[in-house]
């Protein structure tokens, strides 16, 4: 982890997706200085946060489901914005309604929303931006 910087977090409980969005960030990501890192458990990603953030890595955004067995994506989303309030929070989810996304939009936690299935170019708009 030695010339790492960044990192991006992604957070779904279908491992088919991070699969995706994996191949789809290397596309554009730098792979020398940034790691990106992905759960299917959304509970074991606050333990990774504090190390990665010890390590003096920059947590550039979180893509995260909404719809996930042990914890949604709102919850997470308000867990992790306690401790790190300048993380970008993007969702990607085909579950989440408007009512929701409002609400995290209102509380100026939620950066961008993306509706699943997503287009490649979709999220590397919103991706690219954040990127360092």
């Amino acid at each position: 982890m030695n010339d790492l910087k960044y990192a991006v977090i992604c957070i779904d409980d279908d491992p088919f997706v991070l699969q995706m969005i994996g191949f789809q960030l290397n596309k554009i990501i730098n792979k020398d200085t940034t790691f990106l890192d992905f759960f299917t458990n959304p509970k074991l990603v606050s333990g990774n946060l504090n190390e990665l953030i010890k390590n003096k890595i920059e947590i550039i955004a979180i893509l995260v489901d909404y719809q996930m067995p042990k914890l949604n994506g709102s919850e997470l989303i308000r867990e992790i914005i306690q401790v790190y309030p300048d993380i970008k929070f993007i969702m990607l989810s085909g579950q989440a309604n408007d009512i929701i996304v409002d609400e995290l939009v209102n509380e100026n936690v939620l950066h961008e929303f993306i509706t699943k299935p997503w287009e490649e170019e979709e999220l590397f708009q919103v991706i690219k931006p954040l990127l360092k």
